[in-house]
């Protein structure tokens, strides 16, 4: 089974799902370190959860990204309408089941995030 680490202490994930939501897109950023010759099976499975997210309300897009060489670590990035979407996809028992399936020693580093403005680099 895969366990859930939080990349900031002061807002770990689950509290980050359960917050206020004022209805624009949010992007969660999800990096796994698969265990050591796993890395397929947890590319495996993170396609049959993500098949789920793909069909509930609200999903935007996904893309995974691999690191490069010897690499255990991927990083899923997904776009949702809003944070009470997401959180909706999340709670979903059929998505829900699928957690158990990534093999032991699985990590995952999950944070919500918005577009964020700023001056004379990018806008929101």
């Amino acid at each position: 089974m895969i366990e859930i680490k939080n990349l900031d202490p002061a807002s770990p994930f689950l509290a980050q799902l359960q917050g206020p939501d004022d209805g624009s897109p949010v992007t969660l950023v999800n990096t796994f370190v698969a265990p050591e010759g796993q890395i397929d099976k947890v590319i495996d499975v993170w396609r049959q959860d993500s098949l789920i997210m793909k069909a509930r309300p609200g999903f935007v897009s996904a893309q995974l990204h691999r690191g490069l060489g010897d690499s255990r670590v991927l990083t899923n990035v997904a776009v949702w309408e809003s944070l009470t979407a997401l959180r909706n996809a999340f709670q979903c028992e059929e998505f829900q089941q699928t957690i158990p399936l990534y093999p032991d020693g699985s990590l995952s580093y999950p944070v919500v995030v918005r577009k964020h403005a700023v001056s004379g680099v990018c806008v929101a």
